[in-house]
């Protein structure tokens, strides 16, 4: 996964990986016959990565707080974001490009799904437009971890995170 992320998908190789992870390169081939399968491996991680954090979130009593928690998250992660971006963001918009591709829409989904988490804790926070709410929370996190990896700022994440706290507790 993390050559995947530090040298994008389109640049990577099977034989990058296995050098990564000091194994031969028949090793990888044996779980995964194509780059693809990597791929969609990566994805599948990213998925149970997400709903792992959105599963011990809900069961927070309050949706602020929920969603407070999913900033907090975000922010643990300002030193990696800072240096190669959002890994599901970086990887999304990779795939993006590609035409009518599984892969494209397995990502897609990643984003589908968080949206529709966040909009549902605006909903329950009786936001008059939940869904508009959700992109809103989600456009300044990825625009704050662009930032903080091109300034190659850490901080820009820790002060547009308060920031976005501060928000939620408005809404």
């Amino acid at each position: 996964m993390q050559v995947l992320y530090e040298h994008g998908v389109e640049r990577s190789t099977l034989a990058d990986i296995a050098r990564a992870a000091q194994i031969p390169v028949g090793n990888v081939y044996y779980h995964f016959k194509t780059k693809d399968a990597l791929i969609s491996a990566v994805l599948a991680e990213h998925r149970t990565y997400q709903e792992t954090v959105l599963r011990e979130l809900s069961a927070r009593p309050d949706p602020r707080e929920r969603l407070k928690g999913l900033v907090d998250d975000w922010m643990s992660h300002r030193d990696a974001a800072s240096r190669r971006g959002c890994p599901t963001a970086t990887l999304a918009t990779e795939l993006g490009k590609r035409e009518d591709d599984a892969l494209a829409l397995e990502a897609r989904v990643l984003y589908v799904d968080l949206l529709a988490w966040i909009g549902r804790q605006f909903e329950a926070l009786g936001a008059a437009h939940p869904r508009d709410s959700a992109l809103s929370l989600v456009s300044r996190y990825e625009g704050m971890s662009v930032l903080a990896h091109v300034l190659r700022d850490p901080d820009v994440i820790v002060r547009q995170g308060e920031d976005l706290s501060a928000w939620l507790d408005q809404c």
